[in-house]
């Protein structure tokens, strides 16, 4: 099993651009690398070929087509909420049991070949009216990329997640600040300072370019 669960300090903080940036640099090692997104809220068909779905669709050189974006997000909401609030507004709710077995089967059909499942929002974001993502993990124990920003305020966000996790006994196989456009704060020095508190978890980065080399770095780091 190859299975790695991609989680996130809080939205819009880079998880897709990550998840797609490392199945296009897998596949382009010859690895048959797969991405799920099983939950999406803030989908419509207006921004469809920009939503996290198509995105992870055409890293995995797909057309987002109705059924391909059906197989990727099966649970998919119009409201940009949580998804628990996002459900409710369509008379609809996650079935947090389905959501699992999706995921187990989508494991298994897997194999030994990578399958990155992306979460919605981040760790403590609410599935249904009791389950959040952190038990959405729990139930699968895969190991877990813990994807941050370089914004200030980032580090707090992150050892907080990071103590979250911990506390769940998820294994987490490495940290990776992406660097948040516009921002003031320095990557590097932001990543020697999480790396401090984060004990013999490695804490990496990713450019906004995507450079080759910090993708080396961050698949050993995560055993892909």
């Amino acid at each position: 099993m190859s299975a790695l669960f991609v989680t996130a300090t809080g939205t819009e903080i880079g998880k897709t651009f990550i998840t797609a940036a490392l199945v296009r640099y897998l596949r382009r090692q010859g690895r048959v690398a797969r991405a799920i997104k099983p939950v999406v809220s803030g989908f419509d068909d207006v921004t469809r070929p920009v939503s996290d779905p198509a995105v992870l669709a055409r890293a995995m050189a797909q057309a987002p087509t109705d059924g391909t974006l059906a197989e990727i997000s099966p649970w998919r909401f119009a409201a940009p909420l949580s998804p628990d609030m996002a459900a409710r507004r369509e008379g609809r709710a996650v079935d947090f049991g389905a959501l699992v077995r999706h995921c187990r089967r989508e494991i298994a059909a897997a194999g030994e070949d990578p399958l990155l499942i992306e979460d919605v929002g981040g760790a403590m974001v609410p599935l249904t009216g009791h389950e959040t993502v952190l038990d959405w993990m729990a139930a699968l124990r895969v190991p877990v990329l813990l994807v941050a920003g370089s914004y200030l305020g980032t580090i707090s966000h992150t050892l907080t997640t990071l103590g979250v996790l911990r506390t769940a006994g998820l294994e987490v196989r490495a940290i990776v600040l992406n660097e948040t456009p516009g921002s003031t704060v320095p990557l590097e020095e932001t990543r020697e300072t999480v790396s401090r508190f984060a004990d013999d978890i490695p804490a990496l980065t990713l450019a906004r370019q995507g450079q080759p080399a910090d993708l080396d770095a961050i698949a050993a780091a995560l055993c892909l």
